[in-house]
Protein backbone atom coordinates (compact mmCIF):
# COMPACT_ATOMS: atom_id res chain seq x y z
CA UNK A 1 0.00 0.00 0.00
CA UNK A 2 1.33 3.46 -0.93
CA UNK A 3 1.61 6.05 1.83
CA UNK A 4 0.54 9.38 0.36
CA UNK A 5 -0.74 10.95 3.56
CA UNK A 6 1.85 10.82 6.36
CA UNK A 7 3.47 14.11 5.38
CA UNK A 8 0.15 15.97 5.67
CA UNK A 9 -1.42 14.05 8.54
CA UNK A 10 -2.51 17.16 10.45
CA UNK A 11 -4.16 18.71 7.38
CA UNK A 12 -5.81 15.40 6.59
CA UNK A 13 -7.32 15.30 10.08
CA UNK A 14 -8.47 18.92 9.83
CA UNK A 15 -9.89 19.13 6.33
CA UNK A 16 -11.00 15.72 5.12
CA UNK A 17 -14.80 15.29 5.04
CA UNK A 18 -16.65 12.78 7.18
CA UNK A 19 -19.58 10.54 6.27
CA UNK A 20 -23.29 11.19 6.84
CA UNK A 21 -25.07 9.75 9.85
CA UNK A 22 -27.64 8.23 7.49
CA UNK A 23 -24.95 6.00 6.01
CA UNK A 24 -23.95 4.68 9.43
CA UNK A 25 -27.59 4.17 10.41
CA UNK A 26 -28.18 2.06 7.30
CA UNK A 27 -24.98 0.08 7.78
CA UNK A 28 -25.79 -0.73 11.41
CA UNK A 29 -29.11 -2.29 10.39
CA UNK A 30 -27.14 -4.91 8.44
CA UNK A 31 -24.90 -6.03 11.31
CA UNK A 32 -26.51 -8.66 13.50
CA UNK A 33 -24.02 -8.52 16.39
CA UNK A 34 -22.08 -5.42 17.38
CA UNK A 35 -19.15 -6.87 19.25
CA UNK A 36 -16.03 -6.22 17.19
CA UNK A 37 -15.46 -4.00 14.16
CA UNK A 38 -12.31 -3.36 12.15
CA UNK A 39 -11.78 -0.02 10.41
CA UNK A 40 -9.08 -0.77 7.88
CA UNK A 41 -6.95 2.08 6.55
CA UNK A 42 -8.38 4.17 9.38
CA UNK A 43 -6.13 7.19 8.83
CA UNK A 44 -6.97 9.59 11.65
CA UNK A 45 -9.66 7.31 13.07
CA UNK A 46 -12.58 9.25 11.66
CA UNK A 47 -14.79 6.21 11.01
CA UNK A 48 -13.47 4.25 13.99
CA UNK A 49 -14.67 6.93 16.40
CA UNK A 50 -18.23 6.65 15.07
CA UNK A 51 -18.17 2.84 15.18
CA UNK A 52 -16.99 3.03 18.79
CA UNK A 53 -20.40 4.42 19.76
CA UNK A 54 -22.06 1.17 18.72
CA UNK A 55 -19.52 -1.65 19.01
CA UNK A 56 -18.02 -3.14 22.14
CA UNK A 57 -14.56 -3.00 20.58
CA UNK A 58 -13.16 -1.34 17.47
CA UNK A 59 -9.82 -2.16 15.87
CA UNK A 60 -8.39 0.58 13.66
CA UNK A 61 -5.36 -0.16 11.49
CA UNK A 62 -3.24 1.89 9.14
CA UNK A 63 0.23 1.82 7.65
CA UNK A 64 0.89 5.45 8.61
CA UNK A 65 2.07 6.05 12.17
CA UNK A 66 1.71 9.79 11.63
CA UNK A 67 -1.93 9.39 10.68
CA UNK A 68 -2.63 7.22 13.72
CA UNK A 69 -1.03 9.84 15.97
CA UNK A 70 -3.83 12.22 14.95
CA UNK A 71 -6.58 9.78 15.93
CA UNK A 72 -8.68 10.32 19.08
CA UNK A 73 -8.01 7.90 21.92
CA UNK A 74 -11.11 6.11 23.20
CA UNK A 75 -11.20 3.23 25.65
CA UNK A 76 -12.78 0.79 23.18
CA UNK A 77 -10.60 1.60 20.16
CA UNK A 78 -7.35 -0.29 19.62
CA UNK A 79 -5.05 1.28 17.03
CA UNK A 80 -2.51 -0.89 15.22
CA UNK A 81 0.09 -0.20 12.55
CA UNK A 82 -0.65 -3.09 10.21
CA UNK A 83 -1.12 -3.61 6.47
CA UNK A 84 -4.63 -4.35 5.24
CA UNK A 85 -3.46 -7.55 3.62
CA UNK A 86 -1.89 -9.21 6.67
CA UNK A 87 -3.25 -8.66 10.17
CA UNK A 88 -2.93 -10.20 13.60
CA UNK A 89 -6.67 -10.85 14.09
CA UNK A 90 -7.85 -14.37 14.97
CA UNK A 91 -10.01 -16.20 12.46
CA UNK A 92 -13.69 -15.20 12.31
CA UNK A 93 -13.19 -12.55 14.95
CA UNK A 94 -15.09 -9.61 13.46
CA UNK A 95 -18.70 -8.64 12.82
CA UNK A 96 -18.00 -5.67 10.53
CA UNK A 97 -15.11 -4.42 8.41
CA UNK A 98 -15.10 -0.89 7.04
CA UNK A 99 -12.70 0.67 4.54
CA UNK A 100 -13.11 4.42 3.97
CA UNK A 101 -11.39 6.11 1.00
CA UNK A 102 -8.60 3.55 1.08
CA UNK A 103 -9.43 0.31 -0.72
CA UNK A 104 -8.09 1.54 -4.06
CA UNK A 105 -4.60 1.39 -2.52
CA UNK A 106 -4.90 -2.27 -1.47
CA UNK A 107 -3.90 -5.54 -3.07
CA UNK A 108 -7.47 -6.71 -3.65
CA UNK A 109 -6.83 -10.44 -3.68
CA UNK A 110 -4.80 -10.46 -0.48
CA UNK A 111 -7.12 -8.08 1.33
CA UNK A 112 -10.24 -10.03 0.39
CA UNK A 113 -8.57 -13.21 1.58
CA UNK A 114 -8.02 -11.48 4.93
CA UNK A 115 -11.64 -10.28 4.96
CA UNK A 116 -12.91 -13.84 4.54
CA UNK A 117 -10.56 -15.11 7.21
CA UNK A 118 -11.36 -12.54 9.87
CA UNK A 119 -15.10 -11.98 9.45
CA UNK A 120 -17.74 -14.02 11.22
CA UNK A 121 -20.06 -16.02 8.94
CA UNK A 122 -22.48 -13.54 7.35
CA UNK A 123 -20.28 -10.67 8.49
CA UNK A 124 -20.41 -7.38 6.61
CA UNK A 125 -17.76 -5.59 4.57
CA UNK A 126 -18.50 -1.92 3.82
CA UNK A 127 -16.30 -0.09 1.33
CA UNK A 128 -16.98 3.63 1.29
CA UNK A 129 -15.47 6.77 -0.11
CA UNK A 130 -16.41 10.09 -1.65
CA UNK A 131 -16.24 11.44 -5.15
CA UNK A 132 -15.27 14.83 -6.54
CA UNK A 133 -16.33 17.80 -4.43
CA UNK A 134 -19.28 19.81 -5.75
CA UNK A 135 -20.49 23.33 -5.01
CA UNK A 136 -21.62 26.26 -7.17
CA UNK A 137 -21.19 25.74 -10.92
CA UNK A 138 -18.65 28.51 -11.54
CA UNK A 139 -16.45 27.16 -8.74
CA UNK A 140 -16.90 23.56 -9.92
CA UNK A 141 -15.54 24.71 -13.30
CA UNK A 142 -12.30 25.90 -11.68
CA UNK A 143 -11.95 22.76 -9.55
CA UNK A 144 -12.64 20.45 -12.49
CA UNK A 145 -10.03 22.17 -14.68
CA UNK A 146 -7.50 21.97 -11.85
CA UNK A 147 -8.35 18.30 -11.26
CA UNK A 148 -8.01 17.20 -14.88
CA UNK A 149 -5.62 19.66 -16.52
CA UNK A 150 -3.28 21.07 -13.89
CA UNK A 151 -2.72 17.98 -11.72
CA UNK A 152 -4.37 15.35 -13.92
CA UNK A 153 -1.15 13.53 -14.83
CA UNK A 154 0.05 13.57 -11.22
CA UNK A 155 -2.69 11.32 -9.87
CA UNK A 156 -1.75 7.74 -9.07
CA UNK A 157 -3.40 5.23 -11.36
CA UNK A 158 -5.48 3.99 -8.42
CA UNK A 159 -7.46 7.26 -8.48
CA UNK A 160 -9.36 5.86 -11.46
CA UNK A 161 -11.32 3.62 -9.09
CA UNK A 162 -12.69 6.72 -7.34
CA UNK A 163 -13.50 8.43 -10.65
CA UNK A 164 -15.46 5.29 -11.50
CA UNK A 165 -17.32 5.48 -8.14
CA UNK A 166 -15.80 2.19 -6.93
CA UNK A 167 -18.00 0.35 -9.42
CA UNK A 168 -14.97 -1.19 -11.15
CA UNK A 169 -13.17 -2.55 -8.10
CA UNK A 170 -13.31 -6.34 -7.79
CA UNK A 171 -16.02 -7.20 -5.26
CA UNK A 172 -16.47 -10.97 -4.98
CA UNK A 173 -19.14 -10.95 -2.27
CA UNK A 174 -22.90 -11.18 -1.99
CA UNK A 175 -23.63 -7.52 -2.61
CA UNK A 176 -26.25 -5.61 -0.65
CA UNK A 177 -27.94 -2.76 -2.47
CA UNK A 178 -27.68 0.54 -0.64
CA UNK A 179 -29.42 3.90 -1.05
CA UNK A 180 -27.56 6.83 -2.59
CA UNK A 181 -25.92 9.02 0.04
CA UNK A 182 -24.38 12.48 -0.10
CA UNK A 183 -22.53 14.45 2.54
CA UNK A 184 -23.23 18.17 2.70
CA UNK A 185 -21.38 20.82 4.70
CA UNK A 186 -20.94 24.57 4.87
CA UNK A 187 -17.35 25.59 4.11
CA UNK A 188 -15.52 28.86 3.68
CA UNK A 189 -12.75 29.34 1.12
CA UNK A 190 -9.82 28.51 3.47
CA UNK A 191 -11.52 25.19 4.27
CA UNK A 192 -11.90 24.40 0.57
CA UNK A 193 -8.27 25.25 -0.16
CA UNK A 194 -7.17 23.26 2.90
CA UNK A 195 -9.06 20.24 1.59
CA UNK A 196 -7.67 20.57 -1.96
CA UNK A 197 -4.19 20.73 -0.46
CA UNK A 198 -4.66 17.20 0.97
CA UNK A 199 -5.08 15.70 -2.49
CA UNK A 200 -2.27 13.26 -3.16
CA UNK A 201 -1.75 14.62 -6.68
CA UNK A 202 -1.15 18.10 -5.24
CA UNK A 203 1.56 16.67 -2.99
CA UNK A 204 3.17 14.71 -5.83
CA UNK A 205 3.14 17.82 -8.05
CA UNK A 206 4.65 19.94 -5.29
CA UNK A 207 7.41 17.43 -4.64
CA UNK A 208 8.32 17.11 -8.34
CA UNK A 209 7.91 20.73 -9.44
CA UNK A 210 8.91 22.48 -6.18
CA UNK A 211 5.79 24.65 -6.24
CA UNK A 212 2.28 24.11 -4.92
CA UNK A 213 -0.07 23.84 -7.92
CA UNK A 214 -2.87 25.52 -5.96
CA UNK A 215 -1.02 28.80 -6.43
CA UNK A 216 -2.12 28.67 -10.08
CA UNK A 217 -5.83 28.84 -9.20
CA UNK A 218 -5.96 30.52 -5.78
CA UNK A 219 -6.51 34.02 -7.16
CA UNK A 220 -9.20 32.79 -9.53
CA UNK A 221 -10.91 30.82 -6.76
CA UNK A 222 -10.82 33.84 -4.45
CA UNK A 223 -12.46 36.05 -7.08
CA UNK A 224 -15.13 33.43 -7.81
CA UNK A 225 -15.83 32.84 -4.12
CA UNK A 226 -16.30 36.45 -3.06
CA UNK A 227 -15.84 37.14 0.66
CA UNK A 228 -13.43 34.38 1.69
CA UNK A 229 -15.02 33.73 5.08
CA UNK A 230 -18.52 33.48 3.66
CA UNK A 231 -19.64 29.87 3.56
CA UNK A 232 -21.03 27.92 0.62
CA UNK A 233 -22.74 24.56 0.48
CA UNK A 234 -20.26 21.79 -0.30
CA UNK A 235 -21.45 18.33 -1.35
CA UNK A 236 -19.57 15.07 -1.66
CA UNK A 237 -21.22 12.11 -3.44
CA UNK A 238 -20.68 9.00 -1.31
CA UNK A 239 -19.24 5.87 -2.90
CA UNK A 240 -20.47 2.68 -1.29
CA UNK A 241 -20.20 -1.06 -1.82
CA UNK A 242 -21.53 -3.41 0.85
CA UNK A 243 -21.07 -7.16 0.85
CA UNK A 244 -22.03 -10.10 3.02
CA UNK A 245 -19.32 -12.69 3.50
CA UNK A 246 -20.77 -16.18 3.58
Amino acid sequence: MKDRFSNHAEDYQKYRPSYPEELYAFLLTLVAEKRRAWDCGTGNGQVAVVLAKYFEQVFATDMSEKQLQQAPRLSNIIYKTEPAEKTSFPDHHLDLITVAQAIHWFDFDLFYKEVRRTLQPNGILAVMGYGLIRTEDHINFIIDRFYTQVIGTYWDKERTYIDEAYQTIPFPFEEIKAPAFHHTMEWNLPQLIGYLNTWSAVQIYEKKEQVNPLSSIEEELTKAWGVVNNTKTITFPILLRIGKVS
